[in-house]
């Protein structure tokens, strides 16, 4: 924590983990499939990033794309991600579950806060998917979650200003409550203005150019909506930079 507030970064890659912290991301969420909202990364991609880095490092435990209504098979890999990235040097790590009404699925949540523990858990953004995101901010109090990351149940953080800071005020320290979702240097004074919060989620990403000089355009590796093969997406030290320089100024 610096001047009251901490800036997570998502990032899918040990390049994007090491700009997050030299443009002074104070925490880390590892993800992988960034472009489905993120899921398990590899414990290959963690061991490296512990090596990079020196700010915590939070893992995201989602075993595919898609809701957030898990099979009992699903389950218990999610089960034994969380082993293994406590294994591998995990600081934290990042879930959610719900229920097919669109509730917090207590009985689940409870059994992988117990295989976490003792680390600190955020709910990440199935909460965006809730029925009642009050009665929900209270289902997760109970249940222990240190953190909830939320776009305030819209498309951005931006558009559900309104819903977060009724969720931080409801909360009155007993969770954080983390925006995120299209956080942008444009929008962020924003958001922590209208939200009050004490930290905030982004990606701070940008393009860069594969170094591949032989490229066949005939060929997609994924689905027609993925990222193309020739284009890699970073995190940018200088909008992580001036990220942190605008929540500074505001805080």
């Amino acid at each position: 924590m610096d001047d009251g507030f901490l800036m997570e970064v998502c990032v899918d890659s040990v390049e994007s983990a090491v700009n997050a912290e030299r443009g002074g991301a104070g925490r880390i969420e590892l993800c992988a499939g960034l472009v489905e909202g993120g899921t398990t990364p590899s414990m290959g991609l963690l061991q490296v990033v512990k090596q990079c880095v020196r700010i915590p490092v939070f893992v995201m435990i989602r075993p595919r794309g898609g809701d957030f209504l898990y099979s009992d098979r699903e389950v218990e890999v999610m089960k034994a991600d969380i082993r293994l990235a406590k294994l591998h040097g995990a600081d934290g790590l990042v879930f959610g579950a719900l229920t097919e009404d669109g509730r917090i699925d207590t009985e689940l949540c409870t059994a992988l806060l117990a295989v976490c523990r003792p680390l600190p858990v955020t709910f990440h953004r199935a909460f965006d998917m809730v029925h009642d995101p009050l009665v929900a901010l209270e289902t997760l109090i109970s249940l222990g979650f240190e953190r909830v990351l939320t776009s305030g149940c819209d498309s951005s953080a931006l558009e559900g200003l309104s819903l977060i800071k009724r969720l931080a005020e409801q909360a009155k320290g007993r969770i954080v409550v983390v925006p995120g979702g299209g956080i942008t240097e444009r929008n962020l004074q924003r958001i922590l203005e209208g939200s009050t919060a004490s930290e905030f989620h982004c990606s701070a990403r940008s393009a860069r150019d594969s170094g591949m000089k032989f490229r066949n355009p005939n060929v997609a590796m994924g689905a027609s909506f993925s990222a193309p093969e020739y284009s890699i997406k970073v995190a940018d030290v200088a909008k992580v930079r001036t990220l942190n320089a605008i929540a500074k100024n505001i805080l």
